[in-house]
């Protein structure tokens, strides 16, 4: 991947923060009713930091340790990019500001006292998401650390994911973040696996099994399988031509490869199952099955 489009995909990714970061704190943090970090979480989403970083303990508590880790995030918004040290292979924006680097600790300090803490794992994600894909648009070494031996490896934000994934088992903001990131990054098991367990959460989404299709077909390399996926959508939504039109494109390009090797009788039965798709006589695809009929046509001398 080009590094201008890993940073663009950079900008991207934070741009979803926000709204990942209130599903998953939101069932974490469960309701405000004699909550007595209620205050604390409000300041918090009113931006008022230093405010809520005086009145959170730092103590072993997860919830209070998570709200610092967000108080600290969004304080490292506003701070200035480190500036690399001479000679270093780490670009700045790959680099954890100091105060990224207290929210880091304090969402480990978090996951570490309570382990199903959704919201701290998808913290971490989001928070490393960025440097590693600055790393990655460098060819840094996906391993290597940021600063002060932080690891920012693709590895490292894609378990981070999988954390809130498990320890979230209604959501679904975790695994569409994995998804957008391990794609940005060409890791498209990876991203098959979220498309995987998002079909688990959502099995009724025919938009949802459209997207997964879409993937297949494209990124992941696996027509046949997009079939499938394309084939349940359409139990849930029987009048969407435009899916009916991409499994027509699929046939065709497996019939036109069937007839480059000469596999005539294999060939027409993709034809066959193209026609049955292709909904509108003016696509591109119906112009097609039209001119691979004709060679078949041609073959059989008719």
């Amino acid at each position: 991947m080009r590094p201008a489009r890993l940073a663009a995909a950079a900008v991207l990714l934070l741009s979803t923060v926000p709204a990942c970061r209130r599903e998953a704190a939101g069932r974490a943090a469960g309701p405000a009713t004699g909550d007595p970090l209620a205050e604390a979480r409000a300041l918090v989403d009113e931006r008022r930091f230093d405010e809520a970083i005086a009145r959170l303990p730092d103590s072993n508590d997860a919830e209070s340790l998570y709200l610092l880790g967000r108080a600290w995030a969004g304080k490292a918004e506003a701070a200035p990019v480190p500036t690399p040290a001479p000679g270093t292979a780490v670009p700045a924006a790959g680099m954890l500001k100091p105060e990224e680097e207290r929210a880091l600790a304090f969402y480990e300090r978090a996951v570490a006292a309570r382990p199903d803490h959704a919201g701290a794992h998808l913290a971490i994600a989001e928070l490393l998401a960025p440097h590693a894909l600055a790393l990655a648009s460098m060819r840094v070494g996906d391993a290597g650390p940021a600063s002060g031996g932080v690891d920012v490896s693709v590895d490292r934000v894609l378990r981070s994911f999988g954390g809130a994934i498990q320890a979230d088992p209604a959501g679904t903001a975790a695994a569409e973040a994995m998804i957008r990131f391990a794609i940005q990054t060409g890791r498209t098991a990876d991203a098959d696996g979220g498309f995987q367990e998002l079909v688990r959460r959502r099995r009724e989404d025919p938009g949802l099994l459209v997207r997964y299709g879409d993937f297949l077909a494209g990124s992941r390399g696996d027509p046949e399988g997009a079939l499938a996926r394309y084939a349940q959508a359409l139990i849930w939504r029987p009048d969407d031509s435009a899916t009916r039109l991409k499994m027509a494109g699929i046939h065709l390009a497996a019939a036109s490869a069937l007839l480059a090797r000469q596999e005539y009788a294999a060939a027409e039965a993709r034809l066959r199952e193209a026609r049955r798709y292709t909904v509108d006589p003016a696509s591109p695809q119906a112009a097609r099955l039209r001119e691979l009929e004709g060679r078949i046509r041609e073959i059989r001398g008719r």
